[in-house]
């Protein structure tokens, strides 16, 4: 049920929440004193005698005041009851109707008697307005309605009746759609609300499923330390006693020692390999952002390289294993710039996003043809692109390089910002 403060409007197809509602309400409150201002200018513009001009301003007058009490200036905790709109549309409708058998022009006044009918609010009051304004409007140049239907009543019923329907028929039809735009907003609004809320479960979702993932990873670790690392170390043990004890055979001492050496290169390679997923060093006891621009102050020192790092967004602590891998990809990059880009300036940015986190590397160096790395399946900068494109992927993130010889390269890593949670 309708409000009874909220004012009814015959253009129902503005919907309740429509930023348009005001001003269509502002339009049929102004919309009757426009036409009958105009009406009434015409008519006086006729040429009439004067007696008949005054009677005429007369009647514009009732009318206009008529109008201003009954809806410009009415209480609006009146505007929407029954009675009281019954009550306007009979006043509206009988003086508009002396005006116009008075002078044909105020068949444009009448005509917002079909508005004010539809806004009458229950559907056979809506219709009975609409039949007497149609009625009247249809006759009133010809005598009224009883000289019509004595003169040609089939011809004039047919019309009252097929207006009447039209309009009518209309409206229900403009209702129809209104009460299915508002069935549609609520379920698109319940549709949002549902998004939301699954987009929270699938975050969380997200969330322990790195969790687990880094329980996995660490259980990986210890494995492969136990059955790579501490094994090789094992040999190189091995190998180094043999030597002590070969007793004046230099040729025997020196096959020890080079195992022992070419053990400790694989094992080398083995460490840097295992350590990648390790917690870095330098998250332990700063964040993210200042983590990344120590590592870029320190790389720019070294290599000799200007180096700038700069962060966007609101930084705050997210998932470790989030921090470690942009980390790791920082290193990574910067390292072969040192080895392969030659190039004369280095820009790193961190932007923090609403649901993800993107680190962006550019160096202005010699690039290369991605074409060409792609034709050959193989990453000539070593493990670098590849780890990095691995690192990101377990995270359901996403690498995207460009570059081109002598154009430099610019590397994008995107990660969800997952935030780091204390453990209850």
């Amino acid at each position: 049920m309708q409000d009874c403060d909220e004012p009814r409007s015959a253009f129902l197809t503005t919907g309740a929440d429509s930023p348009w509602r005001p001003w269509v309400h502002r339009f049929e409150r102004v919309m009757p004193l426009v036409l009958l201002g105009l009406a009434t200018v015409l008519s006086l513009a006729q040429g009439q005698p004067w007696e008949r001009r005054w009677g005429t301003l007369a009647l514009a007058g009732v009318a206009l005041c008529w109008v201003l009490a009954t809806d410009t200036f009415l209480p609006r905790r009146w505007r929407g009851s029954t009675p009281v709109l019954v009550v306007a549309f009979a006043g509206l409708l009988a003086i508009a109707s002396v005006l116009m058998a008075r002078d044909m022009l105020f068949l444009v006044f009448l005509v917002t008697c079909f508005f004010r009918a539809i806004a009458l609010g229950p559907m056979p009051l809506v219709l009975l307005g609409l039949t007497a304004t149609s009625a009247l409007i249809n006759s009133l140049g010809s005598g009224g309605p009883l000289q019509a239907l004595r003169e040609w009543p089939v011809p004039y019923l047919a019309i009252v009746l097929i207006q009447t329907a039209a309009i009518g028929g209309g409206l229900e039809v403009s209702r129809q759609l209104v009460r299915q735009n508002e069935q549609r907003r609520k379920a698109v609004a319940a549709l949002e609300a549902a998004l939301e809320e699954n987009a929270g479960l699938h975050r969380q979702l997200l969330a322990q499923a790195r969790e687990a993932g880094v329980l996995d990873e660490r259980q990986r670790l210890s494995r492969e330390i136990h059955d790579t690392l501490a094994q090789g170390f094992t040999g190189i043990i091995t190998q180094l006693q043999a030597a002590e004890e070969t007793h004046g055979d230099p040729a025997e001492r020196q096959r020890h020692v080079d195992a022992a050496g070419a053990l400790a290169r694989e094992n080398l390679q083995e460490a840097r390999r295992a350590v990648r997923a390790l917690s870095p060093e330098a998250l332990e006891s700063a964040g993210l952002p200042e983590a990344l621009a120590g590592v870029v102050h320190r790389w720019s020192q070294r290599s000799g390289v200007p180096a700038e790092f700069t962060t966007t967004g609101t930084p705050g602590p997210m998932h470790p294993e989030i921090e470690a891998t942009l980390l790791r990809i920082t290193q990574e990059a910067l390292g072969n710039v040192a080895e392969h880009a030659k190039a004369r300036r280095v820009g790193l940015t961190l932007s923090y996003m609403e649901d993800q986190l993107t680190l962006d590397v550019r160096d202005d160096g010699i690039g290369f043809d991605q074409e060409r790395l792609r034709r050959n399946g193989t990453d000539y900068r070593g493990f670098g692109l590849g780890g990095m494109r691995q690192r990101v992927q377990r995270l359901a993130g996403s690498l995207v390089v460009e570059s081109e010889p002598g154009g430099g390269t610019a590397i994008s890593a995107t990660v969800p910002a997952i935030p780091f949670q204390e453990s209850r």
